[in-house]
């Protein structure tokens, strides 16, 4: 898979096993917002989980918007229990690379995440982005209420006919309940890892085509 050959989604019955808890601690605080990574949250903010291609880009692109309480990366929608970095780019977990935003409604929406989200990255390659191939570098979204996946829905069909339209083909993201498909953090040196390391890797980039669902703006 990492040789040359199509990345494949391994089975359940493929997929490493993992570990019950992690083999590593999560920091307590974001290192640009200042609030604590994991819940549980303060009432009244919510929780969106978005997969666009490296992390670490990705990640950026969500602690920028005003009304984002805290962001932090890790492994989802896989089979693996508590993974590690290299074991979910073995392509042997299932996950791909996350995003977990905590964000207040009343600053900014979900459909106003979603607009970033689209417009962030190229939602029809497939398990790739560029040049990062892989299953963990998917697009996808796992939706926290039967809202977030209609506003999900909505959104792709509507990116959907602008894409086509500027000569792309068909959005391959997944939408799909977060519920039984649990967010495992990443390491520590993951979290926030473009504000530690400026000049690091970021494989973010979109299309350059307009979502026409909300108003977000943050940069990248």
């Amino acid at each position: 898979m990492l040789f040359g050959r199509t990345p494949v989604l391994p089975t359940p019955e493929e997929a490493l096993t993992g570990r019950p808890t992690p083999s590593f601690t999560v920091p307590d605080r974001h290192t640009v917002l200042g609030n604590p990574l994991l819940g549980p949250y303060p009432q009244g903010l919510e929780v969106a989980d978005f997969a666009l291609g490296c992390f670490w880009g990705a990640e950026r692109k969500f602690w920028q918007v005003p009304g984002v309480w805290t962001t932090l990366v890790g492994y989802q929608g896989g089979y693996t229990e508590n993974p590690t970095y290299e074991e979910a780019c073995s392509g042997r977990t299932g996950h791909t690379e996350a995003v977990r935003v905590v964000f207040d409604p009343a600053q900014v929406t979900y459909e106003q995440l979603l607009k970033l989200f689209w417009e962030s990255h190229d939602p029809t390659q497939g398990f790739r982005q560029g040049n990062d191939v892989g299953t963990q570098y998917r697009s996808a979204i796992h939706t926290h209420s039967p809202a977030q996946a209609a506003a999900a829905e909505a959104s792709r069909a509507a990116y959907q006919k602008v894409l086509g339209g500027s000569g792309y083909g068909t959005i391959t993201t997944e939408i799909l309940p977060a519920e039984g498909r649990p967010f495992y953090p990443a390491e520590a040196y993951h979290q926030q890892y473009l504000d530690k390391n400026p000049a690091g890797y970021c494989g973010i980039g979109g299309t350059g085509v307009s979502c026409p669902i909300g108003v977000a703006k943050a940069g990248g």
